[in-house]
């Protein structure tokens, strides 16, 4: 024990100063040095003399031990005042001999985990230089990205293994207080100790290194992305784009390099895999949806944003429609086809599945391909006019052309909204389109109580309807609007009948045929009438013959509209200039023999009733109209050989009779060739007057038709 120990320490000092004091009262003894030389016979002395040298060695030693005890009695004296508190220190690990070897192997076994656990812990503050002060990520992402697993993998372990370690030395605690090995307050205050470390292991151990790693790859993300994200440009088309009215070509490179793409999906599996992966999906869709938002902005959309109250009539946004199918077909075909196969290469074995479908659909969101789908209801909503068919149409085709593309880029869930607007749309589109197609007899039927052009020409009317229906069934058209007629009757549950087109197009041209036979019966000047079915009756044969309507409604249809125009011309030149040359009558005048004063006489009496009956003719008819310039080329020659030749004949025989007359001026008032002139002027198109637009045979194309004016649709069409 410790007071046993301390007691023969006591009793040693104690003796060692007794022999110290003995030795130094005896006489010193001389040196070796100093013997004296003894015989050889004198052993006695000689032993004497060994012994003298034997106690002067010990008294030396003596010596030196009552130095040092001298020298250590102040440190002796602190030992026995702290001996107390020592014995009672170490008082609660007095245990027998078994239980303390007991704890020895306890202690072994704990000590070692939490061994380790400090040396990982160590190593991951080590890794600290690299993942932190590395430059440039772009260098030598693989080594940061083999950093970073090894951080990870350190952190796995002391995940796993620091509460193991902890609870070892927990279970060391309840050994000693179980076997009363160590006093109960210091296992209290070590108890204490462990319960910190417990509530510390919901902390990073790490000290947020491996999240400032991960924002930092998180950057390196981002960075990737914005550098190597252009926008994409839209050719000019070419002679051959504008003419197939297709957009350009366009062989879409890939959004981003390989590499990059690889980059990117070495740093996604380690974001992923450290629960990062919403906001990589984040970064992806704000900086690609950015991109598309500029790809597209080159394209001047301001006109997506008009609204009906914006424009008058489809007319005025005309060009803003072709343009809107342009840009569409680009943006689907080419932008969003390469952003859906982006995000298929990037998210599509990361993260939960599918999960980049609903990537893609949140760019497209952003992008603004709900804003292409509103300005088509925009025009569906607009006021109805044939034209409008026509444009709805046009955008029926487009969206056609697009389903494949629509159906497979936004197919899934996470699109339908983009579904939904698209399937409004055709909705709208299909029902406008048939609503006007439907209607364009009923708005025939309603012109024909309106009085007849009074210029005698073709009714703006028939020339837009004839024009208008043959487009319909041109090659760019007539399948659009048969299909268009299909799905509409069987969304009503119809049968779609074979021909349904081409029957309502025929009523349509027949309700025209009946307005102008209704029409010529509305003027008081029969002549003018005779003029008025000249026109319409060559104007639905010439523009209709070598067409697809022309086809449909026959050759012995067309061929009864030339006769028509041959009968009526024929009867207009007879009840017109036909008269005139029997007011030149040379009766009289070949047997007068009344002298030269009465032929003079019966001369300007006839001279003077063809000019009154010139002059009232050519001014009434000044005004009259034959849009075909070959129509009025022939008619006006035909007026010319029936009057020029007999007024020239006559002048020449009897003009000198009456030349010689003051008032010669008053009877000779024109020359054959003024008559000439004056009659190859007549039946001039007027600058006031709206001319119907010729139709082109080749495609059946309608191009600027205009539906305004008197034939305009009537108030009832919105």
């Amino acid at each position: 024990s410790l007071s046993l120990s301390l007691s023969l320490v006591d009793k040693t000092r104690r003796s060692s100063l007794y022999l110290s004091l003995s030795l130094c009262a005896c006489p010193r003894a001389p040196c070796m040095d100093h013997r004296l030389p003894l015989s050889s016979g004198d052993s006695g002395m000689e032993s004497l003399l060994a012994a003298r040298r034997s106690l002067c060695s010990s008294l030396e030693k003596s010596r030196a031990v009552a130095a040092a005890l001298h020298r250590a009695g102040p440190r002796l004296d602190e030992i026995h005042h702290r001996l107390p508190s020592l014995e009672a220190a170490v008082r609660p690990i007095r245990a027998q001999r078994e239980a303390l070897a007991a704890v020895g192997g306890h202690i072994d076994r704990a000590v070692g985990p939490a061994a380790a656990v400090l040396k990982v812990f160590d190593a991951v503050h080590g890794l600290e230089p690299p993942l932190l002060s590395e430059p440039d990520l772009d260098l030598d992402l693989p080594g940061y990205l083999s950093i970073l697993s090894r951080l990870e993998e350190a952190l796995r372990f002391l995940s796993d293994n620091s509460d193991l370690a902890v609870q070892w030395l927990d279970d060391i605690l309840d050994y000693l207080e179980d076997n009363s090995v160590a006093d109960h307050r210091y296992l209290a205050a070590l108890r204490a100790s462990l319960h910190s470390l417990e509530h510390l292991s919901g902390n990073p151990l790490d000290g947020g290194l491996l999240d400032a790693a991960l924002e930092r790859l998180q950057t390196e993300f981002r960075r990737l992305l914005t550098g190597h994200s252009v926008p994409l440009t839209m050719p000019s088309p070419t002679k051959a784009d504008a003419a197939s009215h297709e957009s350009p070509q366009v062989i879409s490179p890939s959004p981003l390099p390989v590499p990059v793409i690889q980059k990117l999906l070495a740093i996604l599996e380690r974001l992923s895999a450290n629960g990062r992966f919403e906001h990589c999906v984040k970064i992806y869709v704000d900086v690609r949806a950015a991109n598309v938002r500029a790809t597209l902005r080159a394209l001047d959309l301001e006109y997506l944003e008009i609204s009906t109250a914006d424009f008058d009539d489809v007319q005025s946004i005309e060009g803003h429609i072709g343009r809107w199918g342009k840009h569409l077909e680009f943006a689907v075909k080419h932008v969003f086809e390469a952003e859906y196969k982006l995000c298929c290469d990037v998210f599509e074995h990361s993260g939960p599945p599918r999960l980049w479908t609903s990537c893609f659909a949140e760019i497209t969101a952003q992008a603004g391909i709900l804003a292409f789908l509103q300005f088509g209801r925009t025009v569906a909503e607009s006021r109805k006019d044939p034209i409008k068919l026509l444009k709805l149409l046009d955008i029926f085709a487009t969206l056609n052309r697009l389903r494949p593309d629509f159906n497979r880029l936004f197919g899934g869930k996470p699109c339908m909204e983009i579904q939904n607007a698209t399937r409004d749309l055709i909705k709208s589109v299909v029902d406008g389109a048939c609503e006007i197609f439907w209607e364009l007899l009923v708005q025939v039927e309603l012109q024909r109580p309106l009085p007849p052009p009074s210029d005698g020409g073709v009714p703006k009317l028939v020339s837009f309807m004839t024009e208008y229906c043959n487009g319909l069934l041109g090659e760019e058209y007539r399948p659009v609007l048969t299909q268009v007629l299909v799905i509409h009757r069987s969304w009503k549950q119809e049968k779609s009948q074979e021909g349904l087109l081409t029957d309502a197009v025929v009523d349509i041209i027949k309700a025209l045929e009946q307005n102008f036979e209704t029409w010529s019966k509305g003027y008081v000047d029969k002549t003018l009438s005779h003029l008025f079915m000249m026109n319409t009756h060559w104007h639905f044969h010439k523009q209709l013959k070598g067409t697809k309507l022309g086809e449909i409604l026959g050759d012995a249809w067309l061929r009864e509209h030339e006769q028509g125009k041959e009968s009526y011309a024929a009867v207009y030149l007879t009840e017109t200039w036909g008269k005139l040359p029997g007011l030149l009558s040379r009766e009289g005048l070949i047997l007068f023999s009344g002298g030269r004063a009465t032929a003079r006489d019966l001369v300007k009496k006839r001279l003077k009733a063809f000019n009154e009956a010139f002059d009232e003719m050519y001014r009434k008819q000044s005004n009259w109209v034959i849009l075909d310039k070959g129509l009025r080329e022939k008619i006006c020659q035909l007026v010319v050989q029936a009057i020029v030749p007999v007024y020239r004949s006559y002048m020449q025989n009897y003009g000198p009779l009456v030349e010689q007359d003051p008032s010669a001026s008053k009877y000779a008032k024109y020359t054959a060739q003024s008559l000439e002139n004056m009659l190859g002027s007549l039946f001039q198109h007027k600058t006031n007057r709206s001319a119907s637009i010729t139709a082109r045979h080749s495609n059946g194309k309608i191009n600027n038709v205009v539906a305004t004016g008197q034939y305009q649709s009537a108030p009832t069409v919105a």
